[in-house]
């Protein structure tokens, strides 16, 4: 089933592991079954270090697990891994193999540290860019527990189960049997759920003794998208000790599929560029905390930021740079149907509305973006818009008009999204011209109405607007001393990656010139 190029690479990479490895296949029957058999051998010829067994354990023929030296890992899946997932199952055996898991210490101590047995399904589809983050987050958290396992599920292989279960968005993560979370989630979501449910004992500091602290940085940089990246890069250029802590490397940019407007670079994609930044960090050896929360700073000469795996860090200057998060409606039926109906990515879930009828809600870039993306894979798209008017640029409206299953309402407020038992149905609107209320037939919810600024763990120790973005001058400094912000988290005008990238390199010469004068 591997082509000769990627059983070559793949070969390249095996040459890492360094435990043995046993495939255990359970028995069972399905179609494809066959097409797993050679997969799997595909693979085990990749490594004299892998074998693969079957296992008399009855099965719906498709699953199968991953052993290290013999004893079981908690890691299995349930389809055959190929399209994204082709990495994670890559990562698993590697992993497994003894190569190390690349997820933050503080993370891996703290889950470690849980008692309660937790097993994991994730439901995937092969073409869902946002799933293989959350399997391998998961595969993860089996390997460092034995109390922890994870079943990586192909929704298109058990569409009964899909169906039975009602899942409209992936990634769907049940544990324990209950619905967990659906749609994208970086490790420092999925921890965060996990500090949820569970009591998970705190970790050592990292610096233990603050007041004889083993390290203190010179510049902390709050956020890894491009503004993150720079203010870093300028940072270390200047011979600073700087530290980058990041939930997610690349921020929103991570998830933008196309990028022509940056000067110089006449296309690029969000992984891409984000593989870029993530590159210049490691070139310029700066250190970094990736897929950790910041809970709250403490102000002073010495600043204290204290993290969500329990760890403390001690830096004389912060820049703020964590970016903005999709706005939600906040009516009825949205948040309680998210992955049932309701959905942020177009791209991740469109397919699962194949010949339905759905609605994009906000009638901005993104908006109308979405629904042009949807427009070939659904029935009908209903683009509804509060404002008199679609706000997008008119290559994209032209677009839109020339599509017959696009629909467009305009001073339309979203009041409720209806639901039943276990989907949705419809979505009222007031029409604000008439003030009367009108409720629409729909399978599906698309929700694209803008950015909220990341900055409610803040709010109460530097100066924000109503809008709750952080405000700063013409030298991006905030109204407490040693502190910075840039890019979309403040009240810089225009939220673009390159004036986030300028705002970014800002900061940092303001920061570097804050610790010159306070030497």
């Amino acid at each position: 089933m591997l082509d000769t190029s990627t059983k070559n690479q793949v070969k390249e990479y095996f040459e890492r592991i360094k435990n043995p490895i046993n495939i255990r296949l359970f028995s069972g029957e399905h179609e494809k079954r066959n097409e797993l058999i050679d997969f799997l051998n595909d693979i085990v010829s990749l490594s004299s270090l892998i074998t693969l067994e079957h296992s008399d354990e009855k099965n719906d023929g498709l699953r199968f697990s991953i052993l290290s030296e013999g004893k079981p890992t908690g890691i299995e899946f349930s389809g055959i891994p190929m399209g994204h997932e082709f990495t994670s199952l890559v990562l698993a055996i590697l992993q497994s193999g003894g190569n190390p898991i690349k997820l933050e210490e503080g993370i891996l101590s703290a889950v470690s540290k849980l008692k309660e047995p937790l097993h994991f399904e994730t439901f995937i589809s092969l073409d869902c860019h946002n799933c293989p983050e959350v399997v391998q987050t998961l595969n993860s958290f089996s390997l460092v527990n034995p109390s922890i396992s994870h079943n990586m599920i192909d929704g298109a292989m058990y569409p009964e189960l899909v169906k039975e279960k009602n899942i409209q968005g992936v990634p769907a993560v049940y544990l324990n049997g209950k619905r967990f979370l659906s749609g994208k989630a970086e490790a420092s979501v999925i921890f965060d759920k996990l500090l949820e449910l569970y009591s998970i004992p705190e970790t050592q500091s990292e610096n233990s003794n603050v007041s004889n602290p083993a390290e203190v940085y010179d510049v902390t940089v709050i956020g890894g998208g491009p503004s993150g990246v720079t203010a870093a890069v300028y940072s270390a250029r200047k011979g600073l000790n700087t530290l980058v802590i990041a939930d997610r490397l690349g921020g929103q940019v991570k998830d933008t599929l196309g990028i022509e407007n940056i000067i110089s670079i006449p296309y690029t994609t969000g992984p891409e560029l984000t593989h870029v930044l993530s590159e210049q960090l490691e070139k310029n050896q700066i250190r970094k905390k990736e897929n950790v929360r910041v809970l709250k700073i403490e102000s002073g000469d010495l600043k204290t930021i204290h993290l969500n795996t329990g760890e403390q860090i001690l830096t004389k200057t912060v820049i703020l740079s964590t970016g903005a998060k999709w706005r939600e409606l906040n009516v009825p039926g949205e948040k309680e149907f998210v992955g049932k109906g309701v959905a942020y990515c177009p791209h991740c879930d469109g397919p699962f509305f194949k010949d339905k009828d759905v609605a994009v809600v906000g009638g901005g870039n993104s908006g109308v973006e979405a629904a042009l993306d949807l427009s070939g894979i659904v029935k009908s798209v209903t683009l509804i818009e509060f404002g008199d008017k679609l706000n997008a640029d008119k290559v994209l409206l032209d677009k839109v008009a020339s599509s017959p299953n696009i629909k467009t309402l305009v001073k339309a407020q979203t009041m409720e999204i209806q639901t039943s038992t276990e989907k949705v149905t419809g979505l009222t609107y007031k029409d604000r011209s008439s003030e009367k209320s009108e409720t629409i037939p729909l399978d599906g919810v698309f929700v694209q109405i803008g950015l909220v600024p990341n900055s409610s763990f803040v709010k109460d120790l530097v100066a924000t607007n109503r809008f709750g973005e952080i405000l700063v001058d013409e030298k991006c400094k905030t109204n407490v001393d040693g502190i910075f912000a840039c890019g979309d988290v403040t009240n810089t005008p225009y939220k673009q990656i390159i004036i986030a990238m300028g705002e970014g390199a800002k900061a940092a010469i303001s920061a570097f010139e804050y610790l010159l004068h306070a030497a």
